[in-house]
């Protein structure tokens, strides 16, 4: 860029000297003014790519801080979520720590009731043998209790013996007596004998009894601590796998953590390597637009300083040599005064395409009637000449940037009245309503706001829908200069002001039946 200025600041120069020291080689100077065109077009191309990079640079810039914003809360998330995992981790190893105590006095608990239940095995072993004992005593009372039965019997035998004796023994009466009496007496400890064994066989069996119902309740309760133990095996062995899960997602934890910090770290070089970014493009930003503000000044002083020369003395020849030039050569001197005055008119429509792309936007609200009508009141002649009538009324109040709204009306008012028909008074209308997004396009409008929808429509000569977008672009010109005069740059100057609205433009017309213009502005969003 700075290479291309530097040689068109040559050329300029080379311009100056021509016009200094070669006043008589007009001709020349002409095809030296073509090229000097040419080199401004070429200039505006550049200016306009420029302009476009930097557009696009800004919204660059602000996705990058949108980006950055968001990878600062994934970093605050990231750490908070880190932190919860040191909480969890410590939670674990505590549980790990409790259900190892857990098993150590499960271990020792079953360990205590193996012991017991070998004691209470050798207890049962015990209680069978004094069963066995107890029904071998039994058995022996039972022989001595028919045995002495069998005495009884035998001791009534002998006491009718005695008897039959007594009868023929009356001698042996009183030892027989004697002998009955002590019969009687130990016949009677016999039979309390045979009681108590009597009452101890019936509170043997009774106990026999109670070690029988207690052996069942001592196997009931071996089973059911069996099957306690072998609940409390199978918990331990579920424990065990709880744990060994709770290992694995504790492994998993930390490679995550792993992973999630080198993340992180990428994320940090990503975001330096973006602020680097960022701080280069600022600085190539400032670059372009101090060469934008070094075009503009070489625009509006190094351009302009040699066609009001030129101007000048084309009509001081024309004036005081008038009588000494032919009338080709008048001709030529009036095209030289057209093709300067052309020119004069693209450097400052270019000025006036800068100024609205550098210029700092300042927003007021502001009625659009008192904008419309100062244009009116600038155009009054125009459109005496033109017997044209403009309606604007009811027309609501938006927040704007007030000079270039000014200049936007000011380029679509005389672009309607520049190309309005020849036999046909000229009328130009303008609209405007609130409308809601959501009853536009919606890929071009937001359905959540409201917009201020002006509409410009005139009765003029209007143009091939074919070219609804291309006449917003720079120095597209849809008809011949001989017979339209212009630029081609005004209708991109309108498109750029309503960009800087944060609004779009459009228009839509058919060949001889005029055109119309919709402006959408945002409500309450600049």
């Amino acid at each position: 860029m700075a290479t291309l200025n530097k040689s068109f600041e040559e050329e300029l120069i080379r311009i100056r000297e021509k016009l200094c020291f070669e006043k008589e080689e007009n001709v020349k100077l002409l095809a030296e003014l073509t090229l000097a065109r040419n080199e401004l077009s070429f200039q505006k191309d550049e200016s306009g790519k420029m302009s476009t990079e930097l557009g696009i640079a800004n919204l660059a810039l602000a996705v990058q801080n949108e980006e950055k914003e968001k990878r600062a809360a994934e970093l605050g998330i990231a750490n908070i979520e880190l932190a919860f995992q040191k909480q969890e981790k410590g939670k674990r190893a505590a549980e790990l720590g409790i259900a190892n105590l857990e098993l150590a006095f499960e271990d020792e608990e079953k360990e205590k009731r193996a012991v017991e239940l070998g004691i209470a095995n050798v207890e049962l072993v015990f209680q069978n043998d004094e069963k066995e004992k107890r029904a071998a005593e039994l058995s022996v009372a039972n022989i001595e209790l028919v045995f002495q039965n069998g005495e009884k019997e035998k001791r009534a035998a002998e006491l009718g013996i005695a008897n039959i004796e007594l009868a023929f023994q009356n001698d042996e009466k009183e030892k027989r007596a004697t002998e009955l009496s002590i019969a009687n007496i130990e016949l009677v400890f016999q039979n309390e004998e045979k009681e108590k064994r009597a009452a101890e066989l019936g509170v043997a069996n009774i106990e026999l009894a109670f070690q029988n119902d207690e052996k069942e309740k001592r196997a009931a309760e071996l089973g059911i601590a069996n099957k306690e133990l072998i609940f409390q095996n199978n918990e331990k062995e579920k424990r065990a796998a709880e744990l060994g899960i709770a290992n694995i997602e504790l492994a998993f934890q930390n490679d995550e953590k792993e992973k999630r910090a080198a993340e992180l770290g990428i994320a940090n070089k990503e975001l330096i390597f973006q602020n680097d970014e960022k701080e280069k493009r600022a600085a190539e930003l400032y670059n372009a637009n101090k060469e934008l503000l070094a075009f503009t000044y070489i625009s509006s002083h190094d351009l302009q300083e040699p066609l009001r020369k030129i101007q000048m003395f084309s009509s001081v020849i024309l004036t005081s040599e008038a009588n000494n030039l032919s009338e080709a050569g008048k001709y030529n001197f009036q095209r030289i005064q057209l093709a300067a005055q052309r020119m004069q008119q693209l450097i400052n429509d270019l000025l006036d395409f800068s100024r609205i792309t550098t210029s700092e936007l300042k927003f007021e609200k502001m009625e659009l009637n008192t904008i419309i009508q100062d244009v009116i009141t600038e155009l009054k002649d125009t459109i005496l000449e033109k017997h044209a009538t403009i309606d604007a009324t009811d027309l609501c109040s938006a927040k704007i940037i007030p000079f270039q709204f000014r200049q936007l009306m000011y380029n679509l008012i005389s672009n309607a009245l520049k190309f309005s028909k020849l036999a046909v008074p000229s009328r130009i209308i303008i609209k405007s309503r609130i409308v809601n997004g959501s009853h536009l396009d919606r890929d071009l409008f937001n359905t959540e706001k409201d917009y201020c929808h002006i509409t410009i429509n005139d009765n003029g000569i209007g143009f091939e829908s074919q070219f609804n977008e291309r006449i917003f672009e720079v120095f597209q010109k849809l008809h011949n200069k001989e017979v339209y005069s212009g630029t081609g740059i005004g209708l991109a100057i309108v498109k750029k002001i309503v960009e800087n609205h944060n609004g779009i433009i459009t228009a839509k017309s058919k060949l001889g039946h005029g055109a119309t213009f919709d402006i959408y502005l945002p409500i309450g969003n600049q």
